[in-house]
């Protein structure tokens, strides 16, 4: 079939879908609204909708509503498997990871977290709350919470490194397993929103994880919120 004798959307998102490829439009752009994009290829609205709709289903495009069309990257895979490796899945898909420290701080373990820190109501607890990029880019954000009897001075180790794996490693000299990953679809909260550079009421994913050392001692409760609109969640066998 030539050209011109595909259907007109169709047409229009091959044109669109050049556009994007040759970086007329690049990642993080906004499109034309709609009026303008009518009136350039010269159809109405419905037809134009579903042009940007091919776009969007082929993961090219998002649309959010009363902002408009944007130029999406293609997302970023991240293995949920029985370590934990963060930094080093971002540098086999050619990235750089880089972390900003937003919180170091003490806590009393409340029910929630003495439940799944497995120590007791009102033991100490330590937070460390970091933002994760790639290539300058926000990904996701980062509660780990430890128990602070079980890790020995984990608030000052919190002040000298960014991954968590190698700072159990070296530290302690223990490994960073999963023990459970549990993933749900929220709405960024405004705190959130801000710092990921997302919309207020984005969809983002969340995940709680249990993570032991290699004698299953618990060694941290971990919440993470990624942007959906940047990251898949590959689960793998053990």
């Amino acid at each position: 079939m030539t050209p011109d004798a595909l259907p007109v959307y169709v047409q229009i998102a091959n044109q669109l879908r050049q556009n994007i490829e040759t970086a007329i439009y690049a990642v993080g752009d906004r499109l034309p609204t709609e009026a303008t994009l009518s009136q350039q290829f010269a159809v109405n609205r419905h037809t134009l909708r579903r042009a940007i709709d091919v776009l969007r289903q082929e993961g090219l495009v998002r649309v959010d509503r009363g902002r408009g069309t944007f130029v999406t990257a293609a997302p970023i895979t991240l293995a949920i498997g029985q370590r934990v490796r963060y930094n080093d899945m971002l540098k086999a898909q050619g990235m750089t990871p880089t972390k900003q420290t937003l919180r170091i701080t003490e806590l009393v373990a409340d029910r929630t977290l003495a439940k799944h820190l497995e120590i007791e109501l009102g033991a100490r607890v330590v937070l460390f709350e970091r933002l994760s990029l790639a290539d300058g880019v926000p990904l996701s954000l980062a509660s780990s919470y430890f128990p602070a009897q079980r890790l020995p001075q984990i608030l000052l180790h919190c002040e000298q490194y960014q991954s968590i794996s190698q700072l159990l490693h070296q530290e302690y000299g223990f490994d960073h397993l999963r023990r459970r990953t549990q993933v749900s679809a929220r709405v960024v909260q405004p705190r959130d929103a801000r710092l990921l550079q997302v919309p207020l009421q984005s969809p983002i994913l969340l995940t709680e994880s249990i993570n032991v050392n290699q004698d299953e001692a618990v060694i941290e409760y971990g919440v993470s919120r990624f942007r959906s609109d940047r990251m898949e969640l590959v689960f793998e066998q053990p």
